[in-house]
């Protein structure tokens, strides 16, 4: 199918060619034509026709005119006529909505459309004039009009409506229309961050994926998600996981003898190489399946016609259980299917808690208000009829009809209005303002939001799993000891204490074996410390070097990388990296560095201090790993063995035991990551805070013991477990290898220590966790991850961290938040700003439903003992719809504070709606209502003003109800100060003024109050009120502040009838019907409207929209998360075990290793200790 639409694209592309771009094609040897059906080839295919076509990847950098080895020499003219000749590195993303379009989805909304159709019959019934309206009979229960002059305005309130309707439509869409502009701001951030190791002039440099050009020389290594199509030129034990494309998941080798091409979209799993960049944005295979998804209908036809419909559908329905596009295949269309069933056999994916939790209120909240708004409806009915027909004992004619149809239009919308107060329409937008305002704030604290529901989940977490490296430590790493020629060196030595043979096998071994992108380079600042550039832990053997007074770029000038013979990369399996140099004599040498006890067990011979080979028994190894190794180990040192190997003759390279095996100890390295300064800090507050912090990591079992104390993980006296990933493993899976809940549920609650852990360890410990039911409330685990094969715990953890800095391509992809700064205090920001996401809801919730109850009870009751709701449809859409909008503002946007860590976190049972909001909102709602009620049924009297109560249809508004409405605008006006705290606190004013939106909306809420009061009229249905009658509407707001302290005084545990609302769905309420249902997500609030019991409120639940456009966000910033399917590489800590303890008691003194050593006989040697 690519196939097919290259042609055709080709076919427009050929039409639209301009003459100045046909003369640049020429300056090249090659067409962008020409290189896009180059890389539709695959393996052997592509080897044939890079002979045929091109005649060798050299010749083809010819061509393209760039060096394989210098570059492209970064002239601005040349980078531009490749840019119009080649294309740009960017794929245009898929089109926004317009703003109309947004209008028009929010015209969607149920109540909305009823609330349109009520007006517009109110406003055409206003028009008219039936032949009975003068008619006294039909008005014997309540005349209609006063006046004719008072007739004429009946219009106004079916226009008010209207005008409501159109002001909250307009809100809502302006609403959405600028969360898509904030996303797709956020995802230029993230493109625009994003950069890539390119070589340019001989230099190394990270520039810009949308800066790199066809022709461009790229290095890529372990992790890199490639983010163009490139021919392989040189490649190191290279292995590519091109699942995103293909959908096979094992790994694909590459070398130029079997298949040279890489595809962008795809990720370096293993090894590394360099690559001359063929295809960027539209033309590589990436954009071709941009091209394929955003394709016009005429060219879905054309697909259709060639068969190809199946293909195509099965990827736009291919999802991720994150819901966003993982398997796009244009080469292999079974896959997709098979891919396809996968995901369905998977089941659902659940919302997050806040999501799932506010669902289910909406929908109780909206059969709460059906009821009233059905129940209000009938009342009225059933009491006209009953006054007109029964007790007046007036007959129904012809000509009363259109009378008595306009009294039940009025009755239908005092219904509707009661229906519109119920439903918390400013709920969702709450949600977004809150979420979107944290998102905001949270990337001030280098936290980069990828999925929005992250925030508010991050909040609820009770657990974290950390990794060590980077985040708990500065990843600043340097060797501190090191052991050579059989003496343990406390600190680095002097290179005149070493022997010249030792000396020169050290430095080669560093120099040689390790990535050639990793340097270290001056200090940016005069005094500041050098800059280490790529693998920390071979900067600091670099440094080592340094420290040795020698030179280690000496060494690579004279083998450069071009000159490797054979190089097997760093993977979790090896835990060791070699690489194979020949000699000019024919022979060849293999150095090797990596896990000091994976090393030692492959060492046959150890070199004494005069560098001559002595054998390396298997106990000597042992003492080695005692008396060195664990010394190291226990001081929190990171131990790496170097080692080498000399053949005579060439063996087979392919058989790798064979190969890494009879090696010669060199020296063992103790290197120190410091852990960082702020960390112990942090972890104490997670502690506070009821959040329980576990290192995973691959050290070794006495590093990471040690690290763990230093940082607070571990304490002295408690009894805590440390497992090594075996230990771990052996204790949690039965006889078939098969891991049992209820044994891992006997161990997480203890374990705080897990070293020597794979990948998978790490993704067993994390479901394990979420999957337990051990304890009062479920666990919400947050995970942190850098490598590429931590992708599988970044994804099934509630909340997975990547490092920004360290970690790969793969693991930001797999994450929700990115840790900019990679530090771990910046954690404990996260889980601040998601605790105030989560208050802030329940803020606007204790505001929201207080003013819902007191609406709906008043229109209710005043309905049915005056026939007329004393608040009108407009003053409620007024104080529903444009006042809670702008509450949601206030009460979204409040700051959080350090106050937020001192309590537990809630957890996924937690209900929404605590025991003391329960009695803050019906509190609240007692006294509203009895204001409201003595106001409505004495106030002409206590104000010596004319009733309102039983006016005419069309009547003027009356200074009675004006004053009921104006005292209970004041009311929700001051009764939002009470809303600011919700867990019982008395000052409610605390930190007010460092919330400016609180402030903004208070005021401009009173000041549009005055206004419509005294310049409302009759569309607002409100007079005129004196001075004095204003002081009385204020100083009875005001009441408010005082009512609530006397709310305070009630202790919430003496209140036993009290409920809470808002809970979590549990686990029992997902049913098997509803996993065989395929559902994407499982939102139990729309479980229950299909059931018909309230179609009227799908449009109501506006969650789901709001979270459409983070959706599409989602699906662009993650359009190739990948099959990650294998195990994790991790850095070179991850080393086996010497020992394995079990519990580890931490006692108040660790005792450091000793400055000297007791000579201990080592075959011919001696250990000696120099401090």
């Amino acid at each position: 199918m690519t196939s097919i639409l290259s042609g055709k694209l080709s076919k427009k592309k050929n039409v639209q060619t301009s003459p100045m771009t046909e003369e640049m094609e020429k300056y090249f040897g090659c067409t962008v034509w020409e290189l896009r059906k180059f890389m539709e080839c695959r393996s052997h295919e592509a080897v044939l026709h890079l002979r045929q076509q091109f005649r060798s990847v050299i010749h083809l950098c010819k061509l393209l005119k760039t060096s394989p080895v210098e570059g492209l020499s970064g002239d601005p003219v040349d980078l531009e006529r490749r840019r119009q000749v080649f294309g740009k590195n960017f794929i245009p993303p898929k089109k926004s909505k317009t703003f109309l379009e947004l209008v028009w989805e929010a015209l969607q909304d149920v109540t909305l459309i009823i609330l349109e159709v009520a007006a517009i019959v109110s406003l055409g019934l206003s028009f008219y004039r039936p032949p009975g309206e003068g008619n006294t009979e039909c008005q014997q229960n309540a005349p209609a009009v006063t006046e004719e002059g008072e007739a004429e305005t009946g219009w106004i309130e079916g226009a008010a409506i209207l005008f409501s309707v159109a002001i909250v439509v307009l809100v809502t869409a302006f609403n959405d229309w600028s969360k898509e502009k904030q996303f797709r701001g956020l995802q230029s951030r993230i493109e625009q961050e994003q950069k890539f190791s390119i070589i340019r002039n001989g230099q190394i440099i990270q520039l810009p994926v949308i800066e790199i050009v066809v022709g461009d020389i790229a290095q890529i290594k372990y992790g890199d998600l490639l983010p163009a199509d490139g021919v392989l030129i040189q490649g190191n034990d290279l292995k590519i996981d091109e699942s995103s494309l293909t959908g096979e998941s094992d790994l694909v080798k590459k070398s130029l003898e079997t298949d040279p091409l890489l595809l962008s979209g795809t990720h370096v799993m293993e090894g590394s190489g360099r690559i001359v960049v063929t295809a960027v944005g539209e033309h590589s295979q990436t954009g071709i399946i941009f091209s394929l998804l955003g394709a016009s209908e005429s060219d879905e036809q054309q697909v259709v016609k060639n068969g190809k419909q199946g293909a195509l559908e099965s990827r736009k329905k291919a999802k991720t259980a994150d819901g966003v596009p993982l398997e796009i295949q244009p080469l292999k269309i079974p896959e997709g299917v098979e891919e396809e069933e996968k995901k369905r056999r998977k089941g659902p994916k659940e919302k997050s808690v806040l999501q799932g939790k506010l669902t289910r209120l909406a929908v109780q909240i909206g059969k709460a208000g059906l009821f009233m708004s059905i129940l209000t409806v009938l009342v009225l009915v059933l009491s006209f009829l009953i006054n007109t027909f029964a007790l007046e004992g007036q007959s129904w004619t012809a000509k009363c009809t259109p009378v008595y149809i306009q009294y039940f239009v009025k009755f239908f919308i005092i219904g509707i209005t009661v229906l519109v107060v119920a439903v918390p329409e400013g709920l969702p937008l709450a949600v977004t303002i809150s979420l979107a305002y944290s998102v905001k704030k949270m990337m001030k604290d280098n936290n980069l939001v990828r999925h929005l529901d992250a925030c508010e989940t991050m909040g609820n977490a009770t657990a974290i799993c950390s990794d060590k490296t980077g985040t708990l430590t500065l990843n600043r790493m340097t060797v501190v000891q090191a052991f050579i020629g059989d003496i343990y060196y406390k600190t680095i030595p002097n290179p005149e204490d070493i022997a010249p043979s030792i000396l020169e096998l050290i430095v080669n071994n560093i120099s040689i074996n390790s990535a050639y992108t990793s340097k270290i380079l001056p200090p940016e600042k005069e005094g500041g410390l050098p800059r280490q550039v790529g693998n920390k832990t071979e900067c600091s053997l670099l440094g080592f070097v340094q420290d040795l007074k020698q030179d280690y770029q000496a060494i690579r000038n004279e083998v450069p990388e071009e000159k490797l013979y054979k190089v097997y990369t760093f993977n979790s399996s090896r835990k060791s990296m070699s690489t194979v140099i020949k000699n000019p004599d024919g022979t060849f040498r293999m150095y090797s560095k990596g896990a000091s006890e994976m090393i030692l067990k492959k060492c046959f011979w150890i070199l004494d201090r005069h560098g001559v080979s002595q054998s390396f028994k298997p106990k000597e190894r042992e003492s080695m790993a005692r008396l060195v190794i664990e010394k190291m180990a226990c001081e929190g040192l990171r131990t790496i063995c170097l080692a080498y190997r000399d053949f005579k003759v060439e063996p087979n390279w392919e058989k790798e035991n064979d190969v890494l095996s009879q090696l010669t100890c060199i020296a063992v390295v103790g290197i120190e990551d410091p852990v960082r300064p702020e960390v112990p800090e942090a972890i104490h507050k997670c502690k506070r805070a009821g959040i329980t912090v576990r290192m995973v990591t691959g050290d070794n079992i006495n590093t990471a013991r040690a690290i763990a104390t230093k940082c607070g993980i571990l304490s002295p006296h408690e009894n805590f477990l440390c497992l090594e990933g075996k230990e771990f493993n052996r204790m949690i899976r039965n006889e078939k290898g098969e891991v049992m809940q209820d044994r891992l549920d006997n161990i997480w609650p203890n374990l705080r220590v897990l070293a020597r852990s794979s990948p998978t360890d790490k993704h067993t410990l994390v479901k394990g966790i979420i999957d337990s039911t051990v304890g009062e409330h479920r666990q919400v685990v947050a995970v942190t991850g850098d490598g590429t094969n931590d992708g599988p715990a970044l994804k099934k953890a509630d909340v997975g961290f990547a490092m920004g800095i360290a970690g790969t391509d793969v693991a930001k992809e797999a994450s929700d938040i990115i840790l900019t700064d990679d530090n771990f205090t910046s954690i404990v920001k996260a889980v601040m700003w998601g605790r105030n996401v989560y208050d802030s809801i329940s803020k606007f919730l204790q505001f929201q439903l207080t003013v819902n109850v007191v609406a709906v009870i008043v229109a209710f009751t005043g309905a049915c003992f005056t026939q007329d709701s004393p608040l009108k449809a407009v003053q409620m859409l007024w104080v529903n719809l444009i006042m809670d909008t702008f509450a949601s503002l206030a009460l979204a946007t409040e700051p959080p504070t350090e106050a937020l860590l001192l309590r537990h976190p809630y957890g996924r049972d937690k209900p929404l709606i605590s025991r003391t909001m329960m009695k803050n909102i019906l509190g609240h709602a007692i006294f509203q209502l009895i204001i409201i009620f003595t106001l409505l049924f004495i106030g002409e009297k206590l104000f010596d003003i004319d009733s309102g109560r039983k006016t005419p249809l069309n009547a003027p508004p009356t200074q009675h109800y004006t004053i009921i409405f104006n005292t209970f605008v004041l009311m929700q006006l001051f009764n939002e100060i009470n809303a600011r705290k919700i867990h019982g606190e008395r000052n409610v004013f605390e930190g007010i003024f460092r919330n400016p939106i609180f402030c903004s909306v208070l005021t401009g809420t009173f000041i549009t109050q005055i206004l419509i009061v005294e310049c409302g009229g009759t569309p607002f249905s409100c007079t005129h009120l004196s001075m004095s009658q204003w002081f009385w509407c204020l100083f009875i707001g005001i009441g408010e502040l005082v009512w609530g302290q006397v709310i305070n005084t009630v202790p919430t545990a003496k209140l036993t009838f009290l409920k809470e609302a808002g809970h979590a769905t549990t686990h029992e309420e997902i049913t098997q019907k509803n996993l065989a249902m395929g559902l994407e997500e499982i939102d139990h609030g729309e479980m229950e409207l299909r059931r018909g019991q309230i179609l009227w409120f799908r449009g109501l639940n506006r969650i789901q929209t709001q979270i459409e456009v983070i959706n599409r966000f989602q699906m662009a910033v993650g359009s190739y998360p990948g099959a990650l399917r294998r195990q994790n590489a991790q850095s070179l800590q991850d080393i086996k075990v010497v020992s394995t303890p079990t519990f580890a008691t931490i006692s108040p003194e660790i005792s450091a290793p000793n400055t000297s050593l007791r000579a201990t006989s080592l075959g011919m040697q001696s250990i000696k200790s120099i401090p």
